[in-house]
């Protein structure tokens, strides 16, 4: 395939026609592709991340050089940002793809019918998936090995902050393509900075089967609104940390300090931290010191700011606000209920946890709790696909079809029915 486009030229409906099509004619062999193969890829390519580091690490430092004349957030330059440890871990989450059992071909369900029908429904590819994100290079890997060890064929488009690592670790993962005996078009990184390319894409139902947007709300309701192609998605992470009556308070200080401070730029990361009244004096001033020692900014609202009066006043926006900074809104409640109606109404359906020593509101938190993930004392961090023993993910989606919550290697595969008989006919 030609991918001689200049990164910042206009780019035709024949261009992207072309690059969709070369990536569906590859997803055909790639669907019937060994596992032997598509693991002998995985490998490969963690072993050629890791011996060309340097590589990866010149690139990246371009994008980075550049970021701030892009206005981008601290949160922002830290998702974009590589090191060493970083692309080491990039290349064992390979490695863990390539341990996990293929879905392809997976039987879910058979049966031998009364009238000697052999009837089996399997996993099978979706096709061509195109994902859109922004500013995380690892992205480029996880998306594509995803793709590519559940049969897919992907088209990646990754937004111009990256395009230099993202650009570099494609030209690593293509490398390995030819010596693994898969088609070199089963991954294709879109070579142009220009949005047009996404629109166009988006129309062509008809060699893209599925589209995944990850990044802001913007980025994600454009692509809803202009995809032709199913979606899936999530439109924000506005997740909640609920301490309740009855709890260790080093654990939940411990908890809540990692569910934001640890990566506060990402979807994970909780945003609003609800406190009962009952343990609010002995739990509050130690998570505000706490957190205050990592950075965090608390807005809090008035029955907080008796406690912690340091706070910022919480106007009511923040309720509603995926942050991805260290800021994190502070709310007192009466009961559990007011909790879980306070995460109705403003959550995201993303991922909500509760901290109790109780074993009847944990069971009542998750039952009612209507989240991708709900966690009972751990942090929101943990939903995420290496977390979760899916090895990576390429998403994580609040949506109820087809899949919710992070996606893995089965959430990029459908399902197909077999039916063999002898001569049978219906009568």
């Amino acid at each position: 395939m030609n991918t001689s486009t200049q990164l910042s030229a206009e780019v035709s409906a024949e261009e992207c026609g072309a690059w969709a099509s070369a990536v569906r004619a590859a997803s055909r062999k790639l669907a019937i592709a060994p596992s032997s193969a598509k693991n002998d890829w995985l490998i490969r390519s963690a072993e050629a991340l890791r011996a060309r580091t340097r590589e990866i690490l010149d690139a990246n430092a371009i994008d980075r050089d550049r970021a701030p004349a892009l206005g981008l957030s601290t949160a922002a330059i830290d998702r974009l940002t590589l090191d060493a440890k970083r692309i080491d871990s990039i290349a064992r989450s390979l490695e863990q793809i390539a341990a996990l059992p293929d879905p392809v071909g997976e039987v879910i369900r058979g049966e031998k019918r009364p009238n000697g029908l052999d009837v089996r429904q399997i996993r099978v590819p979706i096709g061509v998936v195109f994902i859109i994100y922004e500013s995380r290079p690892n992205v480029t890997v996880d998306a594509a090995a995803i793709c590519v060890k559940s049969g897919n064929g992907a088209i990646l488009r990754g937004g111009k902050e990256a395009i230099e690592s993202n650009r570099a670790l494609m030209n690593i993962l293509k490398d390995q393509f030819e010596p693994s005996g898969l088609p070199a078009d089963s991954v294709f990184l879109v070579p142009t900075s220009d949005r047009a390319a996404v629109g166009l894409l988006l129309a062509r139902n008809d060699l893209i089967d599925l589209a995944i947007p990850r990044g802001g709300e913007g980025l994600i309701r454009r692509v809803v609104s202009e995809a032709r192609m199913p979606v899936l998605k999530h439109y924000q992470g506005n997740c909640h940390v609920y301490v309740d009556k009855i709890v260790d308070i080093d654990m939940a200080v411990r908890v809540t300090v990692n569910a934001k401070a640890d990566r506060p730029g990402v979807c994970n990361a909780a945003e609003t931290l609800l406190v009962h009244r009952a343990i609010a004096e002995r739990f509050l001033p130690r998570a505000a010191r706490a957190l205050a020692d990592r950075g965090v900014e608390l807005r809090g609202d008035e029955p907080s700011r008796a406690i912690v009066p340091s706070m910022i006043p919480a106007v009511p926006a923040d309720w509603d606000t995926e942050y991805l900074e260290k800021i994190l809104a502070v709310k007192v409640v009466e009961s559990i209920d007011e909790a879980i109606a306070h995460i109705d109404r403003h959550g995201s359906k993303h991922t909500d946890a509760i901290l109790t020593s109780d074993f009847a509101a944990a069971r009542r938190f998750t039952a009612q709790v209507d989240s991708a993930a709900v966690v009972v004392n751990a942090s929101t961090r943990f939903n995420d696909g290496g977390e979760l023993g899916m090895g990576a993910e390429i998403g994580i989606s609040t949506d109820k079809f087809h899949a919710r919550g992070p996606c893995g290697l089965r959430e990029l595969t459908t399902t197909k029915w077999i039916v063999e008989g002898d001569g049978h006919i219906r009568l």
